[in-house]
């Protein structure tokens, strides 16, 4: 432990201001004392200090001009994190608060995400402080081509393969790989995913990530000989994530009885419909207070945070990172909660992730649950490679089994370790793992 107390040191010195990302080296390093009791080499290897250094990071201008002529500047990063089991791969982000420290966060878990997959792809991240709400369509469209004039110099489909995130969904993924093919002259489809169908996306992956959440949920009370069916469910965030999860949560036999978005949340104990609030976010873009004017059966409630005042048998924080802190946590825990599932990217503060642990929850990582739309991302590369599409049925059998091993490989990694049925301790070690192993395989990098 004296190496992994002394490395974070040292990282919070070279990056203190960065907290999104501290907090996220720190969750991770602090369950890997007994891995370092049994491998003596990755502290002569150094490989704290290594895996949380970047092997690139790239800050970019970008010059763009709005509907009045007026030109305005964003900027835009790439974080190209670890590349040691396969080429960067990780979203963007398109959203105001986005920083150098946000964006390593993200890219350091995509490391242990991707590693847990199974699939060979190593861990990036990017995006920008644009903020696409409230934007013209032209707006949007110019942004992107001028964020692709700089960002198209970096990435490749065997380099680096961005998708989308929060504020980058198919329209935005449509303009950038447009933008890429003029710059290219080349029909290079494995270097985004996220794709539209008709140029080289793959089915599944808008709900990979809401899907994948749920079959991992699936496999936990499985695993613990729990009905699944009857369980409710307070999903936070309407997003893509939430929606899809929400949608599979139900088809399942779980009562989703509230959704929030960034303005208020919405409690409906009969059950959200689902297919009403799809078509609500996703198709319409409206606010979620329109969900409860179309349905008697629901109430709308002003400020997202209290949708954790909802008691409910399963959380599942689906918006986005630090939802849950510990004063949130010690009402899920008050109200008789028993399980956390983190959809969204570390929306669980250290301090309310080791509350929940201490009181018994049982805990779904995000390393873990989140890991569906990443999954389904590379079977879109693979799609891409073969000039081939799997149907539907195929590649939502291919994601149901990536999430099925995930939770095996982090049970056994958990219990090899004495940390017994700890699913956050077993993701981020046999994450870590993978990883580790092939950086030292490859020497000095």
């Amino acid at each position: 432990m004296d190496y992994i107390k002394k490395s974070l040191e040292q990282i919070r010195e070279n990056n203190p201001h960065e907290e999104e990302f501290l907090q996220a080296v720190e969750e991770v390093f602090l369950s890997l004392g007994p891995v370092f009791e049994k491998h003596p080499e990755f502290e002569k290897a150094n490989i704290l200090q290594r895996m949380a250094e970047p092997e690139r990071q790239i800050k970019f201008r970008v010059s763009w001009e709005d509907d009045n002529g007026n030109v305005q500047v964003n900027s835009g990063y790439r974080v190209q994190f670890n590349g040691a089991i396969g080429p960067y791969k990780g979203g963007l982000r398109f959203h105001p608060s986005v920083y150098i420290g946000i964006i390593k966060f993200l890219g350091f878990e995509q490391i242990f995400k991707n590693a847990l997959t199974g699939l060979p792809i190593g861990g990036g991240k990017g995006g920008s402080n644009f903020n696409p709400k409230g934007k013209s369509e032209n707006e949007v469209r110019r942004f992107c081509e001028a964020f692709m004039k700089e960002l198209y110099r970096h990435i490749g489909p065997n380099v680096d393969v961005p998708a989308g995130d929060i504020g980058v969904g198919a329209r935005e993924i449509g303009l950038l790989y447009g933008e890429y093919r003029r710059i290219s002259g080349s029909f290079d489809a494995g270097v985004l995913t996220g794709k539209g169908l008709t140029y080289g996306g793959s089915l599944v992956r808008k709900e990979a990530t809401g899907f994948g959440a749920i079959y991992f949920v699936e496999e936990m009370f499985r695993y613990n000989n729990i009905k699944l069916e009857g369980k409710t469910a307070v999903i936070s965030g309407s997003g893509n994530v939430a929606l899809y999860a929400a949608k599979k949560a139900t088809e399942k036999g779980i009562r989703v009885i509230a959704m929030s978005d960034s303005d208020g949340y919405v409690v409906d104990e009969s059950g959200i419909d689902v297919d009403l609030m799809i078509n609500l976010k996703e198709v319409n873009r409206k606010r979620i207070s329109e969900y409860a004017k179309e349905r008697p059966s629901a109430t709308y409630h002003e400020g997202w945070e209290g949708i954790w005042d909802t008691v409910c048998d399963i959380a599942l924080p689906c918006a986005t990172q630090n939802d849950i802190d510990i004063e949130k946590a010690k009402k899920i825990v008050a109200a008789g909660t028993k399980f956390v599932i983190e959809g969204a990217n570390m929306p669980t503060t250290n301090e309310a992730m080791r509350y929940f642990l201490d009181n018994g929850i049982i805990v779904g990582p995000a390393k873990a649950v989140n890991a569906g739309g990443v999954s389904t991302s590379a079977l879109e590369m693979a799609q891409n490679s073969m000039k081939y599409s799997w149907t539907f049925e195929e590649v939502d059998a291919k994601l149901k089994e990536i999430m099925v091993n995930i939770h095996t490989h982090s049970v056994e990694a958990s219990e090899e370790y004495g940390y017994g049925y700890n699913l956050v301790a077993g993701a981020n070690i046999a994450g870590f793992l993978k990883v580790a192993h092939a950086m030292i395989a490859q020497g000095i990098y």
